[in-house]
């Protein structure tokens, strides 16, 4: 027997052709375990590729490559960092990025997926060989030789129930035991019922037992549980993976030199260091260093993005070419990244309308079924005066009308729909928001950081030096685009001022020796409306001087407006910009609907009048005076840009900087209503057809359990179709 310890098995059989890597001596622990992420690799040349690269680096003492979760698993030294071998691994054509193993041990502890299909491939087994046995019984055995096979059958069987309907049983006692019903009561009933019934036949030597039909039900029933589970399992993979994608260490400056330094020691105001080919570890500004960021891990977006000074950088971004010095403004668990990865996680529990009315259907059927079974039951044995016959038909009509498919109709569909959109770019945080997403009939934009870039430039002003440093000193109290971007553009210190506060839909505004000063709308200001975006400075009584803008279209705003007027959807535009910004937008996009200078309670307005039109109103916008609109909206999406208000108001964050996913998710809600009516459509013609049959005693238990799970595994089936 060999000293060496057992590799973790490979992915595909073709795995077995790459060259073996080292092995680590029987019961040495590793020095430490890195996962890499290898999102690009697709055949067994790969794995052969990585793992030979892998192991010829010094100090890595065995590495695996798993094809299916494309990553690859290495014990090495302490001396070895991640990073170096993602590095690596990138240089030599194999793009390669470091999971935090930490997270990913935590979410891959799936127990309950683990469980399940234990039960399964245990009832799968136990299934078989009684359905071997039940072949004999049926080819003609009698009298003893039946007798045994059937208490064969009942050795098999009732363990094999005992363990593998523990779910069903469960679940059902904790709603009895609540005074309530939910579908495992009948499922369970229908279960014991078949084991009963069949241990009853087999000490009377009977001709007929239906321990097959008691395990068969018990096995298809957990492969639909385990097929629900790993559905609803996909949008909390996505939260998952980008919580592994948080880099677990950063380089820290502390007195000019690097310390490498665990996320969660990290604070605000911290400095770090981004290596070029490394992730960015946290969220921040860069203080220092010029590069290029790669957000296609996060966004979508396929063309790098510059990082200058000044620039704000996200947890997952890749730093591509130079050496960044960043200023910590969020790490760990306060992360944009992190943030993100809740929200998706919040996908898999959201509950919509549908859900509800599904249980509630189901809550209604189960007495129903019960009464059903009981009154079928009663009324062949007072017909046939037959107790054998009257129980098995009863536990037929039990087992026929399970309402599984019924429970499988909603979850399916929209957990494909989630996951679906997600790989759009689509977040969606709120479980009713796919519902009310396909009974949109208008949607409604913001301007500025919607539409717009909302990075606009400052091009003119004609402000004396310290009118300059007012504004500057008022642009600091506010998240506005226009005031970031006066930062960001003029130079020079920012004026000491008194009392700042902002106006929302408004401006800033302070005192500032002994002066009113304001920074914002011309209006508020007292200037007349400019021909171009600006944003106006007033300091006492002066007259008002302006700084102008230019702002750019956002990616796929043109394509998504165009696309949602193809679908016959009304598309409006409101914003609080001047008429003639709005204006000259409005008219690049075709817009014919539009309002400028609209405060947020405007916004509110239109869309509340609106919905007493009896219209259903999609509200996309960002800013803070988006907030009472988007909360008022019939649905509401949020660029992942946005002001933190915006996006807890919204219904759904839009990842990227693209707008063309959202006429998409119109659609794609538009099929999940569909395929969710259809799969009530599928459970309800199952029972029409079924329930009959089982009445009139032409299903046996074991029938009726195959119909039933074939009504379950349709309406999966059909839900699958979105993907």
């Amino acid at each position: 027997m060999s000293d060496l310890t057992a590799q973790t098995p490979s992915a595909c059989p073709a795995c077995a052709a790459g060259p073996m890597a080292k092995t680590v001596a029987s019961g040495r622990k590793p020095e430490g375990k890195i996962v890499l992420s290898l999102p690009k690799i697709h055949c067994a040349a790969c794995i052969s590729g990585v793992e030979r690269l892998l192991t010829k680096t010094p100090g890595v003492e065995a590495a695996r490559v798993n094809l299916t979760l494309k990553r690859a698993m290495v014990d090495a030294g302490p001396e070895i960092t991640a990073d170096d071998l993602a590095q690596m691994l990138t240089r030599n054509g194999f793009e390669a990025y470091e999971l935090d193993p930490g997270q990913l041990s935590a979410a891959e502890a799936d127990k309950p997926a683990r469980e399940l299909l234990m039960r399964l491939a245990v009832s799968g087994f136990a299934m078989m060989n009684i359905m071997l046995l039940s072949v004999a019984v049926w080819s003609g055995a009698e009298d003893a030789t039946r007798d045994m096979f059937h208490w064969i059958s009942a050795a098999i069987a009732i363990p094999t129930v005992g363990f593998c309907a523990q779910p069903f049983f469960k679940n059902a006692w904790s709603a009895l035991r609540n005074k309530r019903l939910n579908m495992d009561v009948p499922i369970s009933l229908a279960i014991l019922l078949a084991v009963g019934m069949s241990l009853y036949e087999t000490s009377q030597s009977g001709k007929h037992a239906y321990f097959d039909a008691a395990v068969a039900l018990t096995f298809f029933l957990l492969a639909g549980r385990y097929l629900d589970f790993r559905m609803r399992a996909s949008a909390r993979s996505a939260a998952q993976e980008l919580a592994a994608l948080e880099v677990p260490r950063a380089f820290k400056l502390v007195g000019g030199t690097e310390v490498l330094t665990p996320i969660a020691e990290l604070a605000v105001g911290d400095i770090v260091r981004v290596k070029p080919g490394g992730r960015v570890p946290v969220d921040g500004v860069v203080e220092a260093g010029t590069s290029e960021r790669d957000r296609a891990l996060l966004t979508g977006e396929s063309l790098p993005v510059p990082a200058h000074p000044g620039d704000a950088v996200a947890a997952g971004e890749m730093n591509l070419t130079g050496v960044l010095t960043v200023r910590v403004t969020a790490a760990g668990e306060d992360s944009s990244l992190h943030r993100m990865a809740e929200l998706v996680a919040t996908a898999e529990s959201a509950r919509s309308r549908y859900t509800s009315l599904a249980d509630r259907a189901a809550g209604l059927y189960a007495p129903g079924v019960h009464i059903l079974a009981a009154l079928t039951g009663l009324g062949w044995y007072l017909y046939s005066l037959d107790l054998r016959l009257s129980l098995n038909i009863a536990s037929a009509v039990l087992i026929i009308t399970c309402p599984c498919a019924l429970g499988l109709a909603v979850p399916a569909v929209t957990t494909a729909a989630s996951g679906k959109l997600f790989r759009r770019g689509l977040l969606i945080k709120d479980g009713t928001a796919l519902e009310r997403l396909a009974e949109v009939t208008e949607v409604v934009f913001d301007k500025t950081g919607t539409l717009t870039e909302g990075a606009p430039e400052l091009v003119s002003h004609t402000a004396e030096p310290e009118e300059v440093s007012v504004a500057r000193a008022l642009a600091s109290g506010s998240a506005h685009p226009l005031a970031q971007a006066l930062l960001r553009d003029t130079d020079g210190p920012a004026a000491v001022v008194e009392d700042l506060r902002e106006v929302p839909g408004y401006g800033v505004e302070a005192h500032w020796k002994g002066l009113h000063v304001r920074l914002g709308r011309a209006d508020w200001v007292g200037a007349d409306m400019p021909a171009e975006t600006a944003t106006w400075l007033r300091v006492g009584s002066a007259a008002p001087v302006a700084f102008k803008f230019a702002d750019a279209l956002r990616t796929g705003a043109a394509e998504a407006v165009a696309d949602l007027r193809a679908q016959g959807i009304r598309v409006t535009l409101l914003s609080g910009d001047s008429p003639s910004a709005v204006a000259h937008v409005a008219s690049s996009l075709q817009i014919d609907d539009w309002r400028a200078e609209c405060l947020p309670e405007d916004k509110v307005a239109h869309i509340e009048a609106r919905r007493a039109e009896g219209a259903r109103v999609l509200m996309v916008g960002d800013g803070l005076n988006d907030t009472g609109a988007l909360a008022a909206a019939h649905v509401s999406i949020s660029p992942a840009t946005a002001l933190d208000a915006a996006r807890v108001a919204s219904d759904m964050v839009l990842l990227g900087k693209d707008l063309s996913p959202i006429s998409g998710a119109l659609k794609t809600a538009q099929q999940s209503t569909r395929r969710i009516r259809e799969n009530f459509t599928i459970s309800t013609v199952y029972n029409v057809v079924a329930v009959p049959l089982a009445i009139a005693g032409l299903a046996t238990p074991l029938i009726a359990a195959l119909a039933m799970s074939l009504s379950s595994i349709t309406v999966t089936l059909n839900s699958l179709r979105l993907k």
